[in-house]
């Protein structure tokens, strides 16, 4: 009688769940129906479904690694950009704030002069204004303007097997670092490898901070923060020269970056 019953109640869901028109038919698995008739193995119970327009047979879903990612539009790319870079790039503005501040109030007071001069070695300062001129942090929008044009808002592959946000070629063997695919005539082009973005930034600000090429862009930002006037003077930073200055400009200003400049407190 029980065995009967559960066949009864099968079938009336059977029919119960079937409608006029067509179906569609969904697989269950092996253990889905375990009564007192018994465990259904090596077979699949078919239920018939309602389905008004094919009859289509419902499958697994693929395993997540196999399932494409939908690219990311370009808005998206722009969004995950500032999620990641701002706060870091804020963290380390700060902390370069903090530090200008604390040297100046040192050289003006004539005191720690001894990490004075293992800064000016650092940062290849000859005196100790051209040292405040490499230690002062210039604006963010300028930071993110270049890091979105060498990265790829972050989606280049020595950003992502790297952390090299602002295509630093290295020249040291000795030093973490990756291949780039092309290269100038036979000689293969290195790029510094970092540990993190945070690093990468941080040596970005030290590279402005002492190259030469950077000489006059140092004297600049101690005069004004606006990054549009700043901008001019970092035309060594690419060979398209000025090309380069008035991207930079462009960047800053489509997509507002000044919005995350930080009202300064050096003194």
């Amino acid at each position: 009688m029980q065995y009967r019953r559960t066949i009864c109640i099968l079938l009336f869901i059977l029919f119960s769940i079937t409608g006029c028109g067509h179906s569609k038919v969904k697989v269950l698995e092996d253990d889905f129906l375990d009564t007192q008739v018994g465990k259904i193995e090596n077979q699949k119970l078919i239920i018939i479904i309602p389905y008004k327009d094919k009859l289509t047979s419902v499958v697994k879903k693929k395993p997540l690694s196999l399932v494409k990612k939908k690219p990311l539009s370009v808005s998206e790319k722009k969004q995950r950009f500032i999620d990641i870079l701002v706060p870091i790039s804020t963290l380390v503005f700060r902390q370069l704030e903090a530090q200008y501040n604390s040297v100046k109030s040192d050289i003006e007071n004539d005191i720690n002069r001894e990490y004075i001069e293992l800064l000016k070695i650092k940062y290849k300062a000859k005196t100790d204004m051209t040292l405040l001129h490499a230690l002062k942090p210039h604006p963010i929008s300028i930071l993110l303007a270049q890091a979105a044009t060498e990265s790829a808002w972050l989606t280049s592959r020595f950003t992502k097997d790297a952390y090299n946000i602002f295509g630093v070629w290295s020249f040291n063997k000795n030093e973490p670092r990756i291949a780039a695919s092309g290269s100038r005539g036979t000689k293969t082009i290195y790029l510094k490898k970092y540990k993190t973005l945070k690093a990468s930034i941080e040596d970005y600000y030290k590279n402005i901070g002492r190259s030469w090429a950077y000489s006059e862009f140092r004297k600049q930002r101690t005069l004004t923060n606006d990054p549009y006037v700043l901008s001019n003077y970092l035309k060594s930073y690419s060979e398209k020269k000025e090309v380069y200055t008035e991207l930079l400009k462009s960047m800053i200003k489509y997509n507002k970056f000044y919005i995350y400049d930080i009202k300064s407190n050096l003194k």
